[in-house]
């Protein structure tokens, strides 16, 4: 871990946006999933939701570019689910849809608790998701096809929600729960040591401020010494 590396881990956790969000419904290409997925960590969102495709969930490496490893995924099983957990934490469901109801998406006051919801590439947003949403936007097309691909219209919006975010000051101080701040940052900065804490049940270790371990060869002793119990 370099002063550097540090330095940005810290400043991307610091811009997290905890309260703007991604859910898709039925998504099932990879590839569009995985843009979508890089275009949250771009502009800041720490967790995607991901209404299980029929096909299930896979994710196109090549286009996310490891942003899998900074914004966390979390399946639902129906679009009922996922968007009922969003609206129980607050946030108000806004839907990417083309009819009469939809307005501008600049229209839209995307520094309150938003949660972007994109449709199936054909079919788009469900009926059951429609049902549920505080409000449609459309984007303005100004030639013969309707719409732009789902990930393309997604990073549209969203780039959208982070112009008003930077006009209102939301970037500019840590807004993540102290708890998965700390989390967040022991994850990133010490992935191989959290992969052997997770298997084992075991608390992570206090780091310092500059990501490493405090005293690491008397924790690594502990470990060692825990494990001689066990055994």
């Amino acid at each position: 871990m370099t002063p550097e590396r540090y330095q940005i881990i810290r400043r991307v956790l610091d811009q997290r946006q905890p309260d703007l969000t991604v859910i898709t419904d039925e998504v099932h290409k990879g590839r569009n999933l995985s843009a979508i997925i890089r275009t949250c960590d771009a502009v800041g969102i720490d967790q995607f939701h991901c209404v299980q495709p029929s096909k299930g969930f896979r994710a196109f490496r090549g286009t996310a570019l490891g942003s899998h490893k900074w914004v966390e995924t979390q399946l639902h099983p129906t679009i009922e689910t996922g968007v009922g957990h969003l609206k129980d934490q607050g946030f108000r469901i806004v839907a990417a849809n083309l009819s009469d109801r939809a307005v501008d998406f600049r229209n839209i006051d995307y520094t309150q608790p938003t949660a972007l919801l994109m449709g199936t590439e054909k079919e788009g947003v469900s009926d059951a998701a429609l049902a549920a949403a505080d409000d449609e936007v459309i984007i303005p097309m100004m030639g013969m096809v309707e719409s732009f691909n789902v990930s393309v219209a997604c990073a549209i919006i969203l780039t959208e929600a982070q112009r008003q975010r930077q006009l209102a000051g939301l970037y500019n101080r840590s807004r993540l729960p102290a708890d998965i701040y700390e989390r967040k940052l022991f994850q990133w900065c010490q992935p191989i040591v959290t992969r052997y804490c997770d298997e084992r049940g075991l608390d992570y270790p206090p780091l310092d401020d500059e990501g490493e371990i405090i005293d690491a060869p008397a924790w690594y002793r502990s470990i060692r010494e825990r494990q001689e119990l066990l055994e």
